[in-house]
């Protein structure tokens, strides 16, 4: 423990699981974790979106990556894909109620980050002159 943490909270831990199980938490994290789904769900919470739609916005994502990424995301219950026979295939991407259910938590997140963005910029400087590469 280090000399800053030497206080005991009373109140207990905010979040605690048993030993034996990660609440589930690691499955979440694998894959909200990754570079580009937390983009797309942000992006799907404006509605629905086409393919090419969502490519445009998560600037830099490769089409290969997008893919994936939306697959994994319909996999886990997050987002619905549908298809139009059209020629070429129309494909429709929307988040599901439990994609939604998800945004406010990346709101969360997200208030979280704008609010100390300038503490943790501080902080790097800080870490980064205390120790030079």
């Amino acid at each position: 423990m280090s000399v800053g943490h030497t206080a005991v909270t009373a109140s207990g831990p905010v979040v605690s699981c048993d030993d034996h199980d990660d609440c589930g938490i690691r499955d979440v994290l694998d894959r909200l974790g990754d570079k580009w789904s937390v983009l797309v769900v942000v992006e799907l919470a404006s509605g629905v979106r086409r393919f090419m739609e969502l490519q445009r916005a998560v600037t830099g994502v490769s089409q290969r990556m997008l893919t994936l990424t939306v697959r994994r995301l319909e996999r886990d219950g997050l987002v619905t894909r549908t298809v139009y026979p059209t020629v070429p295939p129309q494909v429709e991407y929307e988040l599901t109620a439990m994609g939604h259910s998800l945004t406010h938590l990346i709101k969360g997140l997200a208030d979280w980050s704008r609010d100390h963005r300038p503490a943790v910029a501080a902080a790097r400087a800080a870490w980064d002159e205390a120790n030079p590469r």
